[in-house]
Parts: structure tokens; sequence; C-alpha cells
């Protein structure tokens, strides 16, 4: 009887709080934003901040009274949809935004019904980018885990879970191309199960949402899972006191100089602030969000763009406010002096290892010239120097042909970095060494031309532009300039750069065999010629290809032949079944009855590198 009592009380309690939720009308709490990038397999979100305590029984009420805006929404863009009978054109463009595709369609992107605003930092799926999810990881309240229903787990998702533990942020599971007929959505779920992702169909406490990005179904569901997910975890942030944040990505824009996007975790932000990021220090000029309109302030879990910076800071830098500009130069001052400080210990050290190398190589000198006579001596070094001659025009043009040196430039400094990591997985050198000369950010300038041509490199550019002024230079000085826009594409380019290094691999391509029959001698002048009768088994012999000795299966010689006969005249070709008698162009070598002789002929295929950078 008292349970009923209860949960009587608990139904009124429930009726009360979802009548005054529902009061408040249209009521908005924020608004749902999405940040600089295109979608891939990882999201990464950033949730507002929450004016007030919730219990279970509030946040359920909020539920569903989101649940009921959500419907009410819903159900007028469907009678909407129906009332509106002629269809509009709309012209789309390469390169369009997401903001100019809705204006061009008259719809507001992708804001909540209830309010809610939540920002979404979108890190590529693609295996070179795995230092960009882990800092996304590291800088969001929660990471929506998107795997696709007819793939399954991959690589990827098994390092963004990893990315997620390691950074102690809880997941929200969306299972993608449900609208496939192969999609397997519990599929998916029982594999998660391997890497400790229990959904709450499992008895766990991940949400799971099955959503179509090509058809648009749930993702609304998914956004109001985010949503439910944050209230219940009390995510709040403090719009008081100094800035916090951490640099996403950063750039150089002709027009504003060094440009960063940030996440603002602590403080408002605003113009005229004082920052310090890494290496770099700024006075805010202006601020913009991610459609690029001009704002003047911005709160925690905003994506902002700051310009204003002296130097360009790297991604993943943290972002603190300070009080004036001496403060900033003096905290930047500060951090660029043990930087290189700890340069010099490491120049320290390799200094100290190349002198320990020098003077067991002068001590093991003196031990072997040490009982030897001063004239003796003398000569013996300078036979040492006579062989140590400088490498000849041909050698030096050789010894270059297996160096690669390259100069990397890319748009922003996450995809620098991208490349760079990738550099560092070459494992080739024996093949071919690969140099990177130098990597920035920014369009291909003269002074990479000038770099290159230094050390004739190639330059690699990742969505970046090249001027005509700076293309014609290049050619002039013979620089290669090789722009793309997706990153395998780069790497696969740099792959066959490398290639075209090695030399070709030659393979034997046998043409006839004949096995000798007897052996005699001619006599030529005042020489005698040993001659082997042999007859053709297989194919024929041409006079002019190569020709080999095999006895006993063993390779006895390599070489061409000085005269191949039939009866008394002289011939090109014998075929097959015919006799003949020949000749090899190194007289000491001795046939035997029962040897082989294989003509052949060699031909030149490119080699490939063996340098494999992992997808």
């Amino acid at each position: 009887m008292n349970q009923k009592i209860l949960k009587l009380e608990n139904l009124l309690r429930f009726h009360t709080v979802f009548r005054q939720l529902h009061s408040l009308g249209q009521r908005r709490l924020a608004q749902w934003n999405h940040v600089f990038s295109s979608a891939y397999p990882v999201w990464t979100a950033q949730l507002c901040i929450r004016p007030w305590q919730t219990d279970p029984l509030i946040g359920a009420a909020l539920s569903q009274y989101r649940l009921l805006v959500t419907k009410k929404e819903e159900r007028s863009q469907k009678s909407q949809l129906f009332s509106t009978k002629s269809k509009k054109e709309v012209e789309v463009w390469i390169g369009m935004t997401v903001e100019e595709l809705a204006r061009a369609m008259e719809k507001d992107i992708v804001s909540l019904p209830s309010g809610e605003k939540i920002t979404f930092l979108d890190t590529p799926g693609h295996a070179a980018f795995s230092a960009m999810r882990a800092r996304g990881a590291q800088v969001t309240d929660i990471v929506i885990l998107v795997v696709a229903a007819d793939d399954g787990v991959m690589k990827q998702t098994v390092e963004s879970i990893q990315h997620a533990k390691d950074a102690q942020v809880p997941i929200v599971l969306a299972i993608n191309k449900c609208d496939k007929a192969e999609a397997d959505p519990e599929k998916v779920k029982k594999e998660l199960l391997a890497y400790d992702v229990v959904c709450e169909d499992y008895g766990g406490d991940v949400q799971a949402v099955h959503i179509s990005a090509l058809t648009g179904d749930n993702l609304m569901a998914l956004a109001e899972a985010t949503v439910a997910l944050a209230e219940m975890l009390e995510l709040k942030a403090d719009s008081t006191g100094p800035v916090e944040g951490t640099v996403i990505e950063s750039f150089t824009d002709k027009g504003r100089g060094p440009v960063t996007t940030a996440i603002i975790q602590r403080g408002t932000l605003r113009k005229g602030s004082i920052l310090v990021a890494g290496k770099s220090w700024a006075k805010v000029r202006l601020m913009f969000d991610e459609n690029g309109k001009t704002i003047h302030e911005a709160c925690p879990s905003m994506p902002v763009g700051i310009v204003g910076w002296r130097d360009l800071p790297s991604a993943g830098d943290e972002i603190l406010e300070v009080e004036s500009e001496p403060r900033a130069r003096a905290v930047v001052d500060w951090r660029k002096y043990e930087l290189e400080q700890e340069k010099n210990k490491e120049d320290l050290k390799i200094i100290e290892e190349k002198r320990k190398e020098h003077q067991e190589a002068h001590q093991k000198a003196r031990e072997k010239y040490g009982n030897v006579h001063w004239k003796e001596r003398s000569f013996l070094k300078y036979q040492e120097r006579k062989e140590q001659k400088p490498l000849k025009a041909k050698e030096k043009e050789e010894r270059d042909s297996h160096v690669l040196p390259i100069i990397i430039k890319g748009d922003v400094d996450g995809s620098v970095e991208a490349i760079v990591n990738i550099m560092d997985t070459y494992d080739a050198s024996h093949e071919c060494e690969l140099e990177l000369v130098h990597f920035g950010v920014g369009d291909v300038s003269e002074n990479d031309v000038n770099l290159a041509e230094t050390f004739r490199g190639v330059i690699y550019g990742f969505n970046v532009n090249v001027g005509n002024v700076i293309l014609k230079s290049a050619a002039k000085k013979g620089v290669k300039i090789k722009l793309h826009k997706i990153i395998y594409h780069l790497i696969e380019d740099l792959q066959e750069e490398l290639s075209s290094r090695l030399p070709c691999t030659v393979e034997e391509h046998a043409i006839g065999e004949a096995s000798i029959l007897a052996t005699f001698s001619v006599t030529e002048g005042k020489k005698k010629v040993p001659v082997a009768g042999c007859r053709v088994q297989k194919g024929q012999l041409e006079k002019q290809k190569k020709f080999k000795l095999i006895r006993n299966g063993e390779l006895i010689w390599k070489g061409s032949l000085s005269s191949l006969k039939h009866h008394k005249d002289d011939v090109s070709v014998i075929k097959t079944g015919m006799d003949c008698g020949l000749s090899l162009s190194e007289e000491k070598i001795e046939f035997k009855v029962g040897d082989e002789i294989i003509c052949y002929e060699e031909k030149q295929f490119p080699a490939k590198t063996s340098w494999d950078p992992g997808f």
C-alpha cells in the first residue's frame, strides 16, 4: 500500500514538473552548431552550461518535454511539407558549405527543436589522422562513435575506443548506414563487446542509436541521446574568470595572417583579450563562428576562429588568457628559452657521442702505426688518402639518385602533422633515403622552390595553392611541385617517386635450350678455341642474345658467343631439333658432354619501394 502511495506521489510530482516545464514555452537553452570540418567516422561532442541542478525525476521530465517538442516540430514540418505542392530548384556548386546550402534551401542549420546546443568536433576517420582523433577525445565531453552497420568494427574504430578510454570520456554509439539491405546493427553491438563497449541492450550503459546519414533517419534521436547523457553527467563549465581553451586547428590566411580555430573550455573570450598558446601569443583582433560570421564574445563549448596571433600555434596547444602584453611576451620568451635549453642538451649529447667516436678511431690509428717506422707510417697514410678519392660527377649523380629530399606544405597544422607522422614510418632507407628538408603551413612560396632547388628535392602540397609566378619559377629551376587534396593520393605519389629512384629490376627470360653432345677444338691462327657440338632441345638459339653454361644445375659461365655455325656456315639463329657448333667469348671455359647451354634475354622492370605506410 505504501509503495502504491509513493508511486502516486511521484506521478503527481512528475506531472507538476512537466506542466512547469511546458509553461516555459519555447525558451531557448542553446543552439546546435557544427564545427569547421566534414563528416568522418568519429564525432566528439562538447556540451553547454546547464544552469540548474537535476535529479533523475527532473531529468526524466526534461526528456519527456524534449520528446514532446521534437514530435510537435516534426508534425509541423510534415504538415508544411505536404502543404507545399511546388518543388524549388536549388543551385549547388563544388565547395559549397552547409550554411550556404541551408540558406539556398531556406532551412535552419541541423538547431534542436528543444533548444539545446551541441558543438560537434568532427575528426577524420583516415588512418593517417590518429593524432588528430586522440586530441579530439581529450578536448570533448562525449565521444560519438560512428560505426557502419555493413562494415562492422574496423581498425580505426578500435583506435577511437582506446582514445575515448584514455581520455576517460563516455561514448554514444551511432550505427550508420542502417538504411542498407545488408545492414546488421546487432552484429556491430556484439563485435563491440570484445572491446568493452557494452550497449544498453546487453546490460551496459552505452546508448546505441541506429541512424542513416544518407536519409537522415534518427539523427535527431542521436542528438537527443547526447543531450540526455550530458544532463545525467551534469556537464557544466565556468563562464567567468580567465579564458582557457584548446587550439583545434591553425592555418595562415592571406588577409588575416595566422588564424586558429579553438574550443573555449572556461571563461568568456572577448575582442582585445591577451592569449598565450605554445610559443605564440595574441591580442584578439577578430573572432568568427563556424559559419565565418564575426562575433564579439565566445563562451565555453563554443567553437571560435581567432585572429591576432603573432606566430602560428600548433594544433593541440593549450590557450590561456594573461593580463597584459608584457606578461604574454615574458611567458612566450620563457617557453622558447626552455625549448632552446632542451635542444642544447640534445646537441651536447650528440657532440659528446661524436667526440667519443673520434677518440676511439684516433686510438685505433695510433695502435695500428705505433710500432711502424715514421717513413713507412707516412707512406701508409699517403696510400690511405689516395684511396679516399673525391667522388666523380657520375658517381655523385648515382649517389644523389638514391636520396629523395622532400618539402611538405599543408593547409592546416593538423594536415602537416599527419603527413609528417606518415613519413616517420618510412623503413626503406636501404633502398632510397627519404629526407624531410622542410615542412610548414601555407601555400608554396618562392623560398620553398629555392630550398627544393638547393637540395634537388620535390615539393608536396596538401590542399594548398601555387601562384603562376611560383609555377614558372619552379619550371625554370627544374623543381617538381606535386599538389593533392586526398592524403592517400599524396602518399601513393610519394611511393611512386621513391620507386622511380630505384634501379630497375632485371628478369631473365629463356629463349632456347641446347644440350652439349660433343666437345672439340679448332685452330684459329695460333690459338686453339674450344667448340661445343650442340642440339637445340627447346626454343631457338640467337647469336645476338646472352648465353649461360649450366653444369649439374650450377652456373658455370654467363656471357655472349664468339661464333655460331650450322655445319660450316655462320648463322644467327638455330631452331629446335637442329645441330650446331658454338664457341664462347671467354676462351678459357672448357665444355663437358652433358652441359646445358641456355639462350636468354634480359628485361628491365621498374622497381617498387618496399615501404608500406599501413593503408
